[in-house]
């Protein structure tokens, strides 16, 4: 037990809360050869819980890093369940410690990470584990708890990082570790054999409910139809079989309830590597693949939609199209320019969450209303080109028209969560060719689409009618203060994340419902400080995606490093480049 520290919180009992504010700064734990250090402590007993790292330098280990990517560092997987396993210690030890719990998906996070003596210089410790947590420092009222509080960090905490991190066991952290390289590793054989996706037999993809990411007990496994059957050797001996999925035009069809959207929704998240248990540890989708949905209402700013929709009546400017209050064909257009403006090479499209007219249009309302009248061109007239002029597949979940089977390469059928190969009968089925798209095409597909504009504060103008006074406008002061207010006013806030869907900049909320990749609220958070970066970079000059770019990768190389500007919170973990760049993309103080 850490006597001076014991000593010092008892001496503590009976005070003022605000007398807590002098144990800021960094404490010796003994017992571990261990440093704490109280970053910030909480105003009151009702507030924030107190930020402490603990840094527990590897030589009191009797284990190290078994990552094979990068020998003698921790992979990611074992920091995650590290992680997973001070959760649970947490809960076991120490009403009143917390730690940013996990998910299903295995993400890079601050909350453990390895420091290295030549990465940092706040320990006296060459290298160690940072364990970022909070701890809710107990009171009566508004008097502090001091034996209370001694007991927590100078018992508690040391029990459960004993329990945790000290005595973790070494078969079940090299078990994780080789999982991830074997992940990896599939992902890159898939890539090799021109796949942009996988789904190995006997993955769980059905889930509990519509708000759980844990599998369904007793659902049907995956079974792959022969035809799409794929083998891959894994480092580890394994070998996994599975559907791969060709590159181009594919199509998912079947009856309602029989496990299209599910199927779907496991490429959607194999994005990501999954934790052991899962049911989908080997179910894996390009690494750039976004989800695309119709989105009313959102706002989209300087965005090339030409390709989709051309000629409006009103004559505005499509190449470079703007407004505070998108339609939901309008949105879908925008969200899948914008998706190829962040390098995406895989969209991944559901008909139930789509507008109709932005992904078909039969004859017969071709008949009625002349190509001349109508300024949308539907996917259905597009995914070829998409395919064959740049490269990008398509993967379409559709079950209330036959529309995509006359441009599909390859078509899956689901029955009863079972996939069967129905490519050659859809051929069978396939009515005259799609009438050609008119221009334009898609003339710089991944190049400049998007530029930074001016800070908020500037009337938008353009042609959304509202006069800089509505929803993206210079009177609400959305996201950035106002002009003018004079000396003395207060800086504006930075952005901060609410929850998994929603970040607050200024007084706007940014709505990221249809960002349905995000996974884990630690990444909003994340994307949150990625953003309040962004902003206060914003010209006019320089090119958007170049500067999230630059912003981005600052982020991912400051994730661990304790001295950084970023990581002043364990509640942060890495997000991927595409959600960023959805998220900055839908603010309404761009112009």
């Amino acid at each position: 037990m850490p006597a001076d520290l014991y000593r010092r919180l008892s001496n503590l009992d009976g005070k003022s809360y605000g007398a807590y504010k002098s144990l800021r700064g960094s404490h010796d734990l003994p017992d571990l050869d261990t440093t704490l250090f109280i970053d910030k402590v909480q105003s009151d007993p009702y507030a924030p819980a107190s930020r402490a790292r603990v840094h527990i330098p590897l030589s009191v280990l009797d284990y190290r890093g078994a990552s094979r990517a990068q020998p003698g560092r921790f992979s990611t997987a074992e920091l995650d369940l590290l992680n997973r396993r001070l959760v649970r210690a947490f809960k076991k030890y120490g009403r009143g410690l917390f730690i940013d719990p996990p998910g299903q998906q295995v993400l890079r996070r601050a909350a453990v990470a390895e420091l290295r003596g030549d990465a940092h210089d706040v320990d006296k410790h060459d290298d160690a584990l940072q364990i970022c947590l909070e701890i809710q420092l107990p009171a009566r009222g508004r008097r502090i708890l001091g034996r209370e509080a001694a007991r927590l960090i100078c018992e508690d905490l040391l029990d459960a990082l004993d329990d945790a991190i000290v005595n973790a066991p070494i078969d079940a952290l090299e078990a994780a570790a080789e999982l991830e390289y074997d992940q990896n590793s599939l992902r890159r054989a898939v890539a090799d054999a021109d796949l942009i996706g996988f789904v190995a037999d006997g993955s769980v993809l059905p889930r509990q409910a519509g708000n759980s990411q844990l599998p369904k007990p007793g659902a049907t496994a995956f079974t792959s139809p022969e035809s799409l059957q794929h083998s891959f050797q894994l480092p580890s001996g394994k070998t996994v079989h599975g559907m791969g999925i060709p590159r181009g035009v594919t199509l998912i069809v079947g009856g309602g309830y029989h496990g299209k959207s599910t199927l779907l929704s496991s490429l959607v998240t194999g994005v990501y590597n999954h934790v052991a248990g899962d049911g989908r540890e080997f179910v894996v989708a390009d690494e750039t693949a976004v989800a695309l949905r119709a989105e009313d209402g959102r706002a989209i700013t300087g965005v090339d939609i030409s390709p989709f929709i051309n000629g409006l009546p009103s004559g505005d400017d499509t190449t470079r199209f703007s407004t505070a209050n998108a339609s939901g064909s309008t949105s879908q257009a925008a969200g899948l320019m914008e998706a190829l403006g962040s390098g995406a090479r895989v969209l991944l499209i559901d008909e139930d969450t789509s507008a109709t007219n932005f992904m078909i249009r039969d004859e017969r309302m071709r008949r009625l209303i002349p190509d001349d009248r109508e300024p949308i061109t539907p996917l259905v007239a597009r995914v070829r080109e998409l395919w064959e002029d740049h490269g990008i597949s398509t993967v379409i979940v559709a079950g209330g028209s036959g529309a995509f089977i006359d441009v599909a390469d390859t078509v899956i059928a689901m029955d009863a969560y079972t996939p069967y190969d129905v490519t050659e009968r859809a051929r069978e089925l396939r009515e005259s060719a799609t009438p050609a798209a008119p221009s334009p095409a898609f003339a710089q597909i991944g190049e400049r689409l998007l530029q930074a504009g001016s800070p908020a504060g500037e009337s938008r103008g353009g042609h959304d009618g509202r006069d800089g006074r509505g929803r993206g406008g210079h009177r609400g002061g959305r996201g950035g203060g106002r002009d003018g207010r004079g000396r003395g006013a207060k800086p504006p806030k930075p952005p901060r994340a609410r929850g998994l869907e929603l970040i607050q900049v200024g007084k706007d909320n940014l709505d990221l419902r249809a960002v349905s990749q995000l996974m884990d609220s630690s990444q909003t958070e994340a994307i949150a400080r990625i953003l309040g970066a962004v902003v206060k970079q914003l010209d006019g000059r320089t090119d958007l995606i170049e500067l999230i770019q630059r912003e981005y990768d600052n982020f991912c190389h400051s994730l661990f490093d304790a001295t950084a500007e970023f990581n002043n919170s364990g509640h942060l973990a890495e997000p991927r480049f595409q959600e960023v760049t959805a998220a900055i993309n839908r603010l309404r103080l761009l112009r």
